[in-house]
């Protein structure tokens, strides 16, 4: 239970800094004002409360309010139109699991280095990912794959402790303490892993495209990769709000994907039966479809008018029924 997963042999070699750039869509825009970041547009505009937030629950808790909550959920039903006709079965998950499962996923749910909420006098946590629940829904189980790999879409509330992790280039939106998301996970044999790995990560980069946000693709190094991720890829959209003194932005994660081979499966017993009758463990992968913290920041930093207004994608304007957002 202590033993992380192999790594791939083609990932890079370091820590966090180490990561290798491997695709870029397009440099993001000059502008021609002084650009601001998502908090003080979506403050201005009446979308976001963080005071009452911190006053209701603690700080890092928020309030969306207006064309902000209406923004989330064109941005989740896109999301959802998007994957499911790649042939992805959509659920809604709980928002609570078992700690054995947390443990199989590879969360630790207890101790100093947690990041995880648990629920007092239960052996339940608030889950942190629907890969958590999506994960444990095969677990004891051998499937069949005879047909292809179980693909699946979930919609969850997700809760982390984010611990220490407060700064200015945590500010906002870009780390708090619930969101929803929207959660691609894939059962598949594992000579498929590598391929069905591909084609999360060009999910999530049809979705990003949609959205016509600036972004990049990161493959993650060994020493940042976790312990149940054998390969990680990153997309991170420009942001305004990493910039400084010398720069307008810079990159911020905004999905990541993960082929976890075994690992996953081996912890909580999920196989798959073979033509010759035989039992082998699955391989299990995971991507980011939509995250209502980092999207939304990505929309509002690169959308934004010089008169504070913010533009709509063309892509969610029928869900969202404007094409900008204004003061009203």
């Amino acid at each position: 239970m202590k033993v992380p997963n192999l790594t791939h042999p083609e990932s890079p070699v370091g820590g966090e800094d180490d990561y290798k750039v491997v695709f870029t869509n397009w440099e993001p825009q000059d502008f021609k004002f002084k650009p601001k970041d998502h908090e003080q547009l979506m403050t201005d505009l009446d979308l976001i409360d963080f005071e009452r937030g911190a006053k209701v629950a603690t700080s890092k808790f928020y309030f969306a309010k207006n064309d902000l909550v209406r923004l989330n959920q064109a941005l989740i039903n896109y999301g959802i139109d998007v994957v499911t006709k790649h042939g992805y079965t959509l659920m809604e998950t709980p928002d609570l699991a078992k700690n054995e499962i947390l443990q199989g996923i590879g969360f630790n749910p207890r101790g100093e280095e947690t990041q995880v909420y648990s629920v007092e006098n239960t052996d339940l946590s608030l889950i942190g990912t629907a890969e958590i629940t999506v994960g444990g829904f095969h677990a004891n189980e051998i499937i069949d794959l005879s047909k292809g790999p179980l693909k699946y879409v979930a919609l969850s509330h997700c809760y982390r402790t984010e611990a220490g992790a407060y700064g200015r280039t945590s500010k906002g939106l870009y780390r708090v303490h619930q969101f929803t998301k929207l959660e691609m996970f894939i059962y598949c044999q594992p000579e498929d892993s590598e391929k069905m790995h591909q084609e999360l990560l060009a999910i999530e980069k049809e979705i990003a495209n949609g959205l016509e946000l600036p972004y990049r693709v990161i493959d993650i190094a060994s020493g940042d990769l976790g312990g149940p991720a054998y390969k990680k890829y990153d997309i991170e959209a420009w942001m305004i709000m990493k910039g400084d003194d010398k720069k307008q932005g810079d990159y911020g994660e905004i999905t990541s994907t993960s082929n976890c081979t075994d690992y996953q499966a081996r912890r909580l017993n999920i196989r798959y039966r073979k033509p010759d009758g035989s039992h082998e463990f699955v391989h299990t992968l995971n991507g980011t479809a939509v995250v209502l913290s980092r999207f939304p920041i990505a929309i509002f930093e690169n959308h934004q008018q010089e008169d504070g207004s913010i533009k709509i994608p063309k892509v969610l304007q029928p869900y969202f029924g404007k094409d900008h957002i204004e003061k009203n």
